[in-house]
């Protein structure tokens, strides 16, 4: 199962957290509004010299022109569109940046019929990423139902957000689906926005391998 951990910005935490074999994704939040918002040298500097972790950009109604320079800037790995993206936009998008570049798209889900808005973007990301709703695209800390999720029936694999933390692991031993590829861990291990709690994300890693997730 794919670990992310999504909204680092502090150039030394990135190093604790990449420095963990368990985890296979770090995203970094390009939307200003955002208390998690990346823009600094000396974070280019950190995330340009990784070889060992995927890196996600997390885009929320971004221009493409500045998509594709933050991730010529930041060596990026992935694209993550969370915010309104059209599939229009996700087909021009991809013709602009380097064919190795992973896409994830990030779905709000409320309802079963919250599920239906995927279906156009089949065939045009590796992952999606299924979230709580809320105004400020992520990072909410609270969780949506699950089980909504069984009735996914599209072909992409998904990721699974949203308030996950410690105390989520009966809940994800609990949970299955044969296209959830992972999780994505953010507000609920921290110390403060952007800051990661490196032996709470060590915890939870412990507990997901004896559970074997």
């Amino acid at each position: 199962m794919l670990i992310k951990v999504c909204g680092l910005r502090d150039p030394d935490n990135i190093g604790q957290v990449t420095a963990m074999a368990a985890i296979d994704l770090i995203g970094l939040i390009f939307y200003a509004p955002s208390p998690r918002y990346v823009d600094s040298a000396e974070t280019v500097a950190k995330v340009s010299s990784l070889t060992n972790k995927g890196v996600v950009g997390v885009f929320v109604n971004e221009t493409p022109e500045e998509v594709v320079r933050k991730c010529a800037l930041y060596r990026l790995g992935y694209i993550q569109l969370h915010g309104n993206e059209t599939v229009a936009y996700l087909i021009s998008l991809r013709k602009m940046v380097p064919a190795n570049i992973l896409f994830i798209k990030a779905f709000s889900i409320r309802t079963t019929e919250d599920l239906n808005l995927t279906s156009g973007y089949e065939g045009l990301c590796e992952y999606f990423l299924f979230d709580t709703p809320t105004s400020g695209y992520g990072g909410s800390g609270h969780s949506f139902d699950w089980s909504i999720l069984q009735n996914y029936n599209g072909t992409t694999p998904f990721l699974l957000s949203g308030g996950i933390g410690t105390d989520s692991v009966g809940a994800l031993t609990n949970f299955s689906h044969r296209l959830w590829a992972g999780v994505d861990l953010n507000s609920r291990f921290e110390t403060a926005p952007g800051l990661k709690n490196v032996p709470l994300i060590s915890e939870f890693v412990k507990q997901i391998k004896k559970h074997q997730l």
